[in-house]
């Protein structure tokens, strides 16, 4: 940080606001976050408009508020000598900055350091508001808050494979670094891109999803890049993605679909984060932070030369890896239940416990993604306030089935149907049966006790032996 010299207030250029129309700065400051506050339908907003009234209350370059997570990447554009302050904003719970540039020639007088002081008091309240809000959307008690328009759903799990990945979001949405999301179709990538950036500095802008999976070649650079007035006849000038999402976060989703031609086009955009429109004379620098995701492994396609090197390495080393349905069974349910309530309408709506059993056994080739469809579609069959195993598709239900249908057709008891179930796992594991008791989580004497007991015995032979014991018993008694 460069010290910065104090001097008179009519030292300073003529570009600078005059004293008496200065200290208004605090009262706008305080009444534009009381009309922020009072605005719940993005509470996201709250900390950008602070950093503008401060701005435009001291004349500043920029203006950044950070609490101790987050990271001040610097202004954007070409690499200028600026000078620049950093004050403590020690009235947050988990501290914070309050940093601001200005030009080389108009240092800070007496007035704009009084003012920025009141600022960063200020701030510790923003980032008391903020946080507080954070934790109340998360738990679903914000009133007044609407949801998102794009309808997206937020990410729904209790496991510990969801809480590691809410943590690394938390603790990679401080900075502006690169990130790579990787995982199978329908994980949710898009989600956690959105997360990210709901949970940066860069809230207040633009998120901007591309499929590059979806771009045509020939249009590529006029869709990312943008394209000049009459380059041709009758084409209108327009911004490209990128321009789009100046000031927010650019999605690549799908990039490992990238053709090689386009990976060159879009590593040169990437790598100096400027872009010149088709047609256009000049380039123009852009501030934005970069998510991509690939539902393939780049570091399989680099070694397989499917994918550039050059570009993997500007794409990767801050990874997030989003784990598949499969890898967190045990949070399928409730998102089953979140998504039930949210397509049902006015319906009183839940799951039998063959339908909960079903979704739990299925293998989830489409994810979370296959697991929303399928809700969908039982919501739309089901005739009763149950969804039930008959409601869900073939594909689900009849894998379940085929598991317990031949028991209900036999009319098996429990203890034989258990008592199958033990052989088949001690013929996994070579007659081992301590080994087979580990993996059925029972002990060797119940172990043992499944396998005296004969495997096929049906129901009502089971209930009219129990029957002789106990009148045996009574008769004894």
């Amino acid at each position: 940080m460069i010290a910065p010299a104090v001097q008179p207030d009519q030292e300073r250029t003529a570009i600078i606001p005059r004293r008496r129309d200065r200290r208004v700065g605090l009262s706008d400051i305080l009444s534009t976050l009381s009309r922020s506050i009072g605005d719940r339908s993005d509470p996201s907003l709250l900390r950008g408009a602070f950093e503008e009234m401060v701005r435009r209350a001291v004349s500043m370059r920029t203006v950044r508020l950070r609490d101790a997570h987050s990271h001040w990447a610097g202004p954007s554009g070409p690499v200028e000598v600026i000078e620049s302050i950093a004050l403590p904003v020690a009235g947050a719970a988990d501290g914070g900055v309050l940093e601001a540039s200005f030009e080389p020639g108009t240092p800070l007088g007496e007035w704009d350091f009084h003012l920025l002081g009141e600022a960063a008091h200020v701030g510790a309240l923003v980032l008391e508001i903020e946080r507080g809000r954070q934790q109340l959307a998360r738990a679903g008690f914000l009133p007044g808050v609407r949801p998102r328009r794009d309808g997206a759903a937020p990410l729904i799990g209790s496991t510990p494979a969801m809480h590691l990945l809410r943590a690394r979001i938390e603790r990679l949405a401080g900075t502006d670094f690169t990130i790579l999301l990787e995982g199978e179709s329908g994980v949710g990538k898009e989600l956690v891109a959105r997360q990210i950036h709901d949970l940066s500095r860069r809230r207040g802008g633009p998120f901007v999803a591309i499929n590059c999976a979806a771009l045509v070649e020939t249009l590529l650079e006029a869709e990312l890049f943008g394209i000049e007035e009459r380059t041709a006849t009758g084409v209108r000038g327009r911004r490209g993605k990128f321009e789009h999402a100046d000031g927010g976060t650019l999605f690549l989703d799908e990039v490992s679909d990238l053709s090689a031609s386009a990976q060159s086009k879009l590593l040169r955009a990437i790598q100096d984060l400027t872009v010149e429109r088709v047609g256009g004379s000049g380039s123009r620098r852009v501030d934005i932070r970069i998510v991509a995701a690939s539902n393939r492994r780049l570091a399989t396609l680099v070694e397989r030369q499917l994918f550039r090197s050059d570009l993997y390495y500007r794409l990767s080393g801050v990874d997030i890896l989003v784990p598949t349905l499969r890898e967190r069974r045990a949070d399928i349910l409730e998102l089953a239940r979140y998504f039930i309530d949210r397509h049902r309408g006015d319906r009183p709506l839940r799951l039998s416990a063959g339908a909960a059993d079903a979704l739990l056994s299925h293998n989830w080739p489409g994810n979370v993604r296959e697991l929303e469809r399928l809700i969908e579609g039982a919501i739309a069959i089901a005739s009763s306030d149950v969804i039930d195993l008959d409601d869900l598709p073939p594909a689900v239900r009849d894998g379940y089935a085929e598991a317990i249908t031949p028991s209900l057709t036999r009319n098996e008891s429990l203890r034989a149907w258990g008592s199958r179930y033990a052989r088949v796992v001690l013929d996994r594991c070579q007659g081992n049966k301590r080994a087979a008791a580990r993996s059925l989580g029972i002990s060797y004497h119940t172990l043992m006790a499944h396998l005296k007991f004969p495997a096929h015995e049906p129901a009502a032979a089971v209930a009219h032996a129990a029957d002789t014991v106990d009148c045996e018993s009574d008769a004894t008694g």
